[in-house]
């Protein structure tokens, strides 16, 4: 995080072999990638030409030792925001109320949630309305993921089916070597407010459980903590250590969450 800036990464799990084609592993791609793309966005590069750049500069690093050309190689999931605070309480309001405004960008199944859901006017992603409603707050998620696993579950597709739509035309994308990803990223401007940026892990209580909707999850961080998100969905994979109840790929998954009040808000 930055002053005005926070990038979330969750690290994609690599190959069971160690393989695929980096000999530097996950948590480092991470850092890279994370340090390269807050640096973008501090500066001011749109959300999209921020990561591209990132993902061409990390990858820059180890392109003379290592095979990026391979599909498996370290990649993550992203959420990433800009927050341009508004002129404070008092002054003049403008077509977004006076309130500042949030510039958000979405990768794959990471979660981003606001406390306004609604869009402002002149920022609607080109390729269609990222932010939806649901449970009284906005959302915006990457669900493409979701829809290819369930499509390959129904038609009965052997293992490794869904490894090979990563990165590449009607598939999901990660952000790995190829700076193409930026381009499938969700992208957007919503009013600023409360808002939590949120991995897989974390969202278990309402994706997976169903213990919570995204409003009371949204609430629950907001009033207690991202801390008390976790706790709860470390409570829930502990009632079912199994996974029979709640089929799910790990019976526990790394969770993070960060949340942001930004001061000055004009309600």
């Amino acid at each position: 995080m930055s002053a005005h800036c926070a990038v979330l990464l969750d690290g994609v799990t690599g190959p069971p072999d160690g393989g695929g084609g980096c000999s530097h592993g996950v948590a480092r791609h991470v850092r890279w990638l994370g340090g390269l793309l807050l640096a973008g966005l501090d500066a001011g590069r749109p959300p999209r030409a921020a990561l591209a750049e990132a993902i061409a500069g990390a990858a820059a690093l180890h392109a003379d030792t290592c095979d990026l050309a391979d599909r498996r190689t370290p990649s993550a999931t992203v959420v990433a925001v800009r927050a341009t605070p508004g002129p404070g309480r008092g002054a003049p309001s403008g077509a977004d109320g006076g309130a500042g405004r949030l510039e958000y960008l979405v990768l794959s199944d990471s979660v981003l949630l606001v406390a306004d859901p609604g869009p402002l006017p002149d920022a609607a992603d080109p390729r269609g309305r990222a932010l939806r409603a649901a449970d009284g707050v906005g959302v915006v998620a990457d669900t493409r993921l979701d829809a290819l696993r369930a499509g390959l579950l129904r038609r009965g597709a052997p293992a490794g089916a869904l490894e090979a739509l990563r990165g590449v035309p009607g598939g999901f994308w990660t952000a790995g070597s190829d700076p193409r990803a930026a381009e499938e990223a969700l992208t957007g401007t919503v009013r600023l407010d409360r808002f939590a940026l949120m991995t897989d892990g974390a969202t278990r209580a309402v994706e997976v459980f169903g213990d919570l909707n995204w409003g009371q999850a949204l609430s629950l961080v907001s009033d207690k903590g991202p801390g008390a998100l976790i706790d709860r969905v470390r409570a829930l994979e502990d009632a079912d250590p199994r996974g029979s109840g709640y089929p799910r790929g790990k019976v526990r998954d790394d969770a993070t969450v960060v949340s942001w009040a930004p001061e000055n808000l004009v309600r």
